[in-house]
């Protein structure tokens, strides 16, 4: 990745400070021809930013070059009123004063941020938010202390007018923000274009191993993309890319929608996209859905209180499957087998969700997951049932979670109905990549759920289509990338 720093002064910086390429913003605005043919990501150290000033056209014009840039326009303008961004308040304060404690009991009056990265470990939970806002290099907090601290302005810090020991702490935080993952020391094609892929290296059953995703690097390389992995933390630097593939576990509860959002927010592709997130992460939602569209599923009574138990129990029989509106590998799905299992386990639930849904118990030895992606299908597979379980993850046990096994087949292989009735389901959500769990029966096939975060892993969904998976999601990217522009 090619970094580019601008100032306003060649003194405002040390070349020696860092290894990636200084030049002042008149340098950069004067010559449009710099960088032609690559896709740097810029970071704007100019003194001043107000409209019309050099720095403001150095962030309009990286914008138009197709370079990536901090601060970005956008940025400038709402820091330029405090009726711009008052809106960001509440939040920031609110982690502004859990921060109290650690820091001694009271506030400076002013603070100075640096890429997300405050003067003490203290600050880390106010100091990633405010650069979550507000992405800029250099940030300044003047700050109201009393019972509840109130931010009274936030403002640029200008490079130029640091003292030695901030200037010292902004090098160390420029490093640590332009410091890389996966770095690999070979030299390398320029890549076309980066894509960040949100991981969590801690997660029990992640959609893709990271052997996976490091098969689908070496793959995307060849098509002028370098693949890139972030987590949590990473927020902030997400508008440093180009796309973002989500490779955790999503709900709309947790940071990964707030990923979905922001690449959203940045024109990046992203997979999974907020709405399909909204969408597929509930149950109840996706039954009326494919319902409405004469998609079919299996028999179903949504359960809003005790109350209708009984109608479930006379519409389904016995056993009959209850469901979490949202949930994911086989959790919050549980089989009832008689009238007070089913109001033992409806009761725990319903305290936490107002909508359940019951469905038809449909028994087979393995469920169809067909993949999706932008309409069209992907992959083809059977998740055979854990052993001597109804579930293709048995989450009953003691210790990890047991898996049954699979059976791969090539799309021509695999039955059309099933495949056309996957493809139906999934166009109903969207245009990214979801993975369709059907059942087959002698009563036809009924979609169970439709995924947006399917499982992906090399050597087992590419194993019918091989490389062609992987060729097929870079392409996914790309097309979408080219179609706006950039």
């Amino acid at each position: 990745m090619t970094w580019v720093i601008l100032t306003g002064r060649q003194s405002d910086l040390d070349q020696t400070a860092t290894p990636h390429k200084i030049i002042t913003n008149r340098d950069y605005l004067a010559h449009p021809s710099l960088f032609r043919g690559q896709r740097p990501k810029v970071i704007n150290l100019s003194n001043r930013y107000s409209y019309q000033s050099r720095g403001y056209y150095a962030s309009l014009l990286a914008s138009s070059r197709g370079h990536k840039v901090i601060p970005t326009v956008e940025t400038m303008i709402d820091l330029s009123e405090r009726k711009l961004y008052e809106n960001a308040l509440p939040e920031l304060e609110l982690a502004l004063n859990k921060c109290r404690k650690d820091l001694g009991g009271s506030f400076p009056a002013k603070v100075t941020i640096f890429f997300g990265i405050g003067p003490a470990k203290a600050w880390d939970r106010f100091a990633r938010l405010l650069f979550d806002w507000f992405r800029a290099p250099a940030l300044e907090v003047a700050i109201k202390d009393g019972e509840w601290a109130s931010i009274h302005k936030i403002g640029f810090a200008a490079l130029g007018r640091l003292d030695d020991a901030d200037r010292k702490r902004f090098v160390a935080a420029l490093d640590t923000y332009t410091s890389r993952e996966w770095r690999d020391t070979k030299a390398r094609t320029p890549s076309r274009y980066t894509f960040a892929t949100l991981i969590d290296p801690h997660e029990q059953l992640p959609p893709s191993a990271i052997s996976s995703l490091r098969h689908w690097a070496r793959i995307a390389e060849k098509m002028g993309v370098e693949v890139e992995p972030i987590t949590r933390k990473d927020l902030a630097k997400l508008a440093n890319y180009d796309a973002l593939f989500i490779r955790e576990t999503t709900s709309i509860s947790n940071h990964t929608y707030r990923f979905a959002r922001r690449a959203q927010q940045e024109g990046m592709p992203v997979i999974d996209d907020p709405l399909s997130m909204i969408r597929c992460t509930n149950k109840v939602y996706l039954n009326e859905l494919m319902a409405y569209n004469n998609v079919q599923v299996p028999p179903t009574v949504m359960i809003s209180g005790l109350s209708d138990l009984q109608l479930a129990a006379d519409t389904l029989g016995f056993p009959l499957v209850l469901k979490i509106p949202d949930s994911s590998f086989s959790r919050g799905v549980k089989k009832a087998s008689n009238f007070d299992e089913l109001k033992t386990l409806a009761t725990a639930w319903l305290e936490d969700s107002d909508l359940l849904i019951a469905q038809k118990f449909m028994p087979t030895q393995y469920d169809w997951r067909v993949g999706v992606l932008g309409g069209q299908p992907l992959f083809a597979i059977h998740y055979l049932m854990a052993k001597k379980h109804w579930q293709i993850v048995n989450h009953d046990g003691k210790g990890k979670p047991v898996e049954g096994g699979i059976k791969t087949f090539t799309l021509k292989h695999a039955p059309s109905h099933v495949i056309d009735t996957a493809v139906r389901a999934a166009r109903c959500i969207g245009d990214g990549l979801y993975g369709v769990d059907l059942k087959e029966t002698r009563d036809g096939v009924f979609v169970i759920e439709v995924n947006d975060n399917p499982n992906l892993d090399h050597g087992v969904e590419d194993s019918g289509e091989k490389d062609e998976i992987w060729v097929r999601l870079t392409q996914w990217f790309l097309d979408r990338l080219e179609r706006n522009g950039k």
